[in-house]
């Protein structure tokens, strides 16, 4: 299993798809780097030589903000948008969708399982 910029990435896999493991990167970037170091996409990750996979490595590392400092930078901007308390970080910190999705119905990912709430079931109102 080859390692590339801290993280093992599937052998069995393209090039191209086997660096997407990396957080971070994409399809569209992985087919970027392929591009740009000559590197064919199709070609297996194991089949990599050394000296590719310290390229890729190099490359990702000089031009990409990936894996854990990625996650602090997302994790620093949403802190900063629930302290400010604007309308993104009011969603937030409530985990309802951040970006104008209904809630009425759907949201399910971001609202949990669903919990039923009793409702009025066959009470009249009685006229004195």
């Amino acid at each position: 299993m080859p390692r590339v910029a801290g993280v093992d990435i599937p052998g069995d896999k393209c090039c191209e798809v086997s660096l997407t493991y990396i957080y971070g990167v994409g399809r569209a970037t992985a087919l970027h780097i392929c591009e740009v170091l000559n590197i064919d996409p199709v070609k297996k990750a194991r089949d990599l030589t050394e000296d590719e996979l310290s390229h890729i490595g190099a490359f990702i590392d000089k031009n990409f903000i990936t894996e854990g400092e990625l996650k602090r930078m997302e994790s620093a901007n949403i802190a900063r948008l629930r302290k400010i308390e604007c309308y993104r970080g009011v969603r937030h910190r409530k985990g309802l969708p951040v970006r104008g999705q209904r809630t009425r119905t759907n949201a399910r990912m971001r609202k949990g399982k669903k919990r039923t709430v009793a409702g009025k079931k066959g009470v009249k109102e009685v006229a004195h």
